[in-house]
């Protein structure tokens, strides 16, 4: 009996994900909100089995690492803009500055007020450091556009930095489990080996990796001489995901990191023929799939926290990751802007959507699978973070983004769309 009442919330909750944007788009409400709270509501029935991600690690690790490189193919493929040094400014800063400034601030506060051991600190840093906009729809770009220009600074920085940070920050998930396995017998040996392996060879090959994948796929998609080969014209959705694993299970085998070769693949394939009707195409559906699974992940997550996932939770873990959310975001985001493109509000929204989600399971999952952490203060540490940040940004995205699109309109020098998005408030 249990496994079609399974079946049928799975369907149900399809269902409610397709129709919800619909009824909610004016509202300061957004479905990653609704899908928490109906996931509280259905782990107060009785019946129901219990979710538990320090029971279910594997699951739990796998699962989320799905969601997570779909909704990294999407990010790469909407956006507009080329990369570049000057023209991913704000991307460069928010990477290289705003998130080793948030993971030493989250460890040394998690170390120091909740008391825990430096290499849980810092791995609960690194977890809690990458952004997740798909969270809050209002910050993320839209569907890819055939014009340059069309992405204004808001959107555009969130985006390209929750694309990179994913990967950017497993380094640092390394280090914590590298110090957690040594304990007090570390070595230097231990952290030279790491900063070859985990950082150097491992990021070289995840960039190189989705970039040759990304080039030769995007060549063969839109400009090979056998017509069989060249899928663009076909405009086929699914063949985004065929590049997303195929771009994963390849950079993963040859020791690189997935993450990064995901993002960067796709922006190879974009780049391969920047305005073609077949990027909306392969975007709307990652976008549909993304946005299912990421639903059915909050459901679950929303069930965990009814069945006890923050029993552990003390009153200092707590600040932290409020603390996280409301002043050591913010601040990082806003002081990493610094001489960037854009205006201080537009600064200032940045630092404040630095939205905790999917990511931040799969590197707990996967850290507490490779090495002895305190499991349950920090399932309930970031359990309660992602919850928070969905209903703080849930709420304040709508609102807030509107203001600044509205007051950028006033700004502009016309209507043109690639002159209000180069207007900075």
């Amino acid at each position: 009996m249990l496994t079609p009442v399974l079946f049928a919330l799975a369907g149900l909750s399809a269902l409610v994900a397709a129709l919800l944007p619909r009824v909610v788009h004016s509202l300061p409400v957004s479905l990653p909100m609704a899908f928490l709270a109906g996931g509280l509501a259905l782990g107060f029935i009785p019946g129901l089995p219990t979710v538990d991600p320090v029971e279910h690690a594997t699951a739990t690790q796998h699962v989320t690492e799905i969601v997570v490189i779909i909704s990294l193919m999407g990010a790469g493929l909407a956006l507009d803009r080329p990369v570049g040094w000057r023209a991913w400014a704000s991307t460069w800063r928010l990477i290289a500055v705003a998130m080793p400034l948030t993971i030493v601030l989250v460890a040394l506060g998690a170390h120091l007020l909740a008391g825990l051991p430096l290499a849980a600190a810092l791995l609960l840093g690194a977890v809690l450091a990458p952004t997740d906009p798909v969270l809050a729809t209002d910050v993320q770009v839209g569907e890819p556009s055939d014009a340059e220009g069309t992405e204004d600074e808001v959107r555009f920085a969130l985006t390209s930095e929750a694309g990179l940070n994913d990967g950017a920050a497993f380094p640092v998930v390394h280090l914590a489990v590298v110090l957690a396995v040594a304990g007090p017998a570390l070595a230097w040996s231990d952290v030279g080996h790491w900063a070859l392996e985990d950082v150097l060879l491992r990021g070289v090959v995840g960039v190189v990796g989705g970039l040759v994948i990304g080039r030769l796929l995007g060549a063969a998609f839109f400009r090979s001489p056998l017509p069989s080969l060249r899928l663009a014209e076909e405009a086929e959705g699914f063949t985004a995901l065929a590049v997303t694993f195929l771009a994963y299970g390849l950079t993963e085998l040859v020791h690189g990191y997935g993450f990064v070769a995901v993002f960067v693949a796709a922006c190879a394939i974009r780049s391969a023929e920047r305005a073609h009707g077949a990027h909306r195409v392969a975007h709307s559906f990652v976008e549909q799939i993304e946005r299912m699974l990421t639903s059915w992940v909050l459901l679950l997550l929303g069930a965990a926290l009814a069945d006890g996932l923050l029993a552990a939770l003390t009153w200092q873990a707590a600040l932290v990751a409020v603390l996280l959310i409301v002043v050591i975001r913010p601040l990082a985001g806003w002081v990493s802007l610094l001489r960037t493109p854009g205006g201080n509000r537009e600064r200032l929204v940045i630092g404040i959507f630095g939205v905790r989600g999917i990511g931040s399971l799969f590197y707990l999952a996967w850290a507490l699978g490779h090495a002895e952490f305190p499991a349950e203060e920090l399932w309930a540490v970031v359990g309660f973070a992602v919850a928070l940040s969905v209903l703080l940004h849930g709420v304040s995205a709508t609102p807030l983004v509107r203001r600044l699109d509205a007051a950028r309109f006033r700004a502009a020098p016309s209507d043109r769309a690639d002159e209000v998005a180069a207007t900075h408030l």
